[in-house]
């Protein structure tokens, strides 16, 4: 079964064309990565993907429905794009605690075992405008895991992270495709792409290709 099919898509911003008939079909339970430089359009594709921007034309199917048809955003998704955003002032917890509350699918010991997962203390109190761009990028990588989704979307998901905690995010991915989610990745490091992912897309100015090679 296809997780993700993308027909035709293209998607302009005034008279720039930053996706260009972009179609492919992943298939669902896979890790997949996408690869291309700065302003390729990787992080417009998962926007897309995960409805919160709708393409000018073409269409998507996200396990068997049609976004914007049959629905708006994806059921059971999880996204991270670019700089992870936060309300600066409460905790790491209370921010996880507001986002999980909308859905209401797990409880706040799912949320401290993310947050602990992810090397972070779910106790800790302090704001988070106090934490450390790798603390930020933990945190969000616990928003990403806490109610274990079928798809996710992990825009530069090692951006921040020593060494270790990189060592850490790789075996929460691959957690994560164990218990059957299809991942979506795009990293700037060749080392993540080769480590974690089962087929790679190259993006360039719009246009998206499969890499071959992988």
């Amino acid at each position: 079964m296809s997780a993700i099919e993308v027909n035709n898509v293209s998607k302009k911003i005034k008279e720039t064309e930053v996706l260009h008939d972009v179609s492919f079909s992943l298939e669902k339970g896979k890790i997949i990565g996408f690869v291309g430089h700065n302003g390729s359009g990787k992080t417009m594709l998962f926007r897309v993907i995960s409805g919160l921007v709708k393409p000018t034309t073409g269409e998507i199917k996200i396990f068997d429905e049609m976004l914007h048809q049959d629905f708006s955003f994806p059921r059971s998704i999880s996204v991270i794009l670019e700089k992870p955003g936060f309300l600066e002032q409460y905790s790491g917890f209370d921010n996880l605690k507001f986002l999980a509350d909308i859905q209401q699918k797990i409880t706040d010991q799912h949320i401290k075992e993310a947050i602990q997962r992810v090397g972070l203390d779910p106790n800790d109190k302090r704001p988070v405008k106090t934490y450390s761009l790798g603390m930020k990028q933990k945190l969000a990588i616990a928003q990403a895991i806490m109610e274990s989704p079928d798809l996710m979307l992990l825009d530069e998901p090692m951006n921040g992270l020593d060494e270790e905690a990189v060592k850490n995010v790789y075996e929460i991915i691959r957690e994560q495709n164990q218990r059957g989610a299809t991942i979506l990745l795009t990293s700037h490091h060749k080392e993540d792409i080769e480590a974690l992912c089962d087929e790679v897309y190259k993006v360039n100015s719009g246009v998206v290709t499969k890499n071959h090679g992988q």
